[in-house]
């Protein structure tokens, strides 16, 4: 049970640390540096424990929600934080993330209870609630946050469906390596290569790559082995709160009333998810047997 607590707390931390970066180095910049030293770290310590890789089809899969759940989410992340989107606000639309998942329970062959799902829409208003208290960004800032929870959402619904019993060690080296190149092709494409506080650079990029690219997805990756993927996602309705106290104290980012009463209810949501069923389930579709 420790994994959870933990997993949430440094997951929140990479906000804070994204937006140390992108405050000294472009979005795409940020990305790739990250994922370019991380990437050899994860593969060096993937061959260190002797990780199974992936075989034959299974390399796709994994490297398609790779793209999904790193390029795309942190890509479009990163690029909302240079619209001036708060790491609280980001986090908060992340906080989407079960509500997404339970949507495709059914292709998984899992079940979301009637409990759940009042879970999860309870924790949509509060989600709601606090974004709407914040006015400080663009909207394509907002456009970018939901691609990047559809990036996310979607990838760890792939993961789960086709390769659900891959090493998370090797899938994890596997995510990070086939996106440092389309992270330095955007970067390299849209002139974004250059670094203007490298102090302020190097230290969000140690914190990043360390503990957001290895300890935190392999934890991720882990858990999506154990667990059902909607008992994984409903863990991102606590990262919008420990966010926005991270981003108070750490970063000085105020903390408005309304945001503070939608954080408060997207918790509400999130006991509710997390409670144990005590009705009959929702009947989901049979399950569909995964493709290799």
């Amino acid at each position: 049970m420790a994994a959870q607590p933990l997993f949430v707390v440094l997951w929140s931390s990479a906000f804070i640390a994204g937006i140390i970066g992108v405050g000294a180095a472009p979005p795409m910049m940020v990305l790739f540096a990250r994922y370019a030293i991380a990437g050899v770290l994860l593969v060096g310590y993937a061959f260190a424990v002797r990780a199974t890789w992936p075989r034959g089809r299974q390399w796709r899969h994994v490297a398609v929600a790779g793209l999904l759940m790193q390029a795309v989410q942190f890509g479009a992340f990163y690029t909302a934080m240079g619209e001036h989107v708060s790491g609280a606000v980001i986090a908060l639309v992340q906080g989407l993330n079960p509500v997404v998942i339970a949507l495709f329970a059914g292709v998984l062959g899992e079940t979301v209870t009637a409990r759940q799902w009042f879970g999860f829409g309870i924790g949509g208003v509060g989600v709601a609630m606090a974004v709407m208290d914040q006015s400080n960004f663009s909207r394509i800032g907002l456009l970018l946050c939901v691609i990047g929870l559809l990036g996310l959402s979607i990838g760890t619904v792939y993961q789960k469906r086709f390769v659900p019993d891959v090493d998370s060690r090797a899938s994890t080296a596997v995510h990070v390596v086939v996106s440092a190149p389309v992270a330095g092709l955007l970067a390299w494409l849209t002139g974004q290569i250059h670094v203007t506080d490298v102090t302020r650079f190097a230290g969000s990029l140690t914190w990043m790559v360390l503990v957001n690219s290895m300890v935190a997805f392999l934890l991720l990756n882990s858990m999506l082995r154990r667990w059902d993927a909607t008992r994984v996602g409903r863990l991102f309705f606590a990262t919008p709160a420990v966010t926005a106290l991270l981003a108070w104290v750490l970063i000085d980012q105020p903390l408005r009333p309304l945001t503070v009463a939608g954080l408060a209810v997207g918790l509400v949501g999130l006991v509710f998810a997390s409670r144990k069923p005590s009705a009959a389930p929702i009947v989901a579709p049979r399950p569909v047997a995964a493709v290799r």
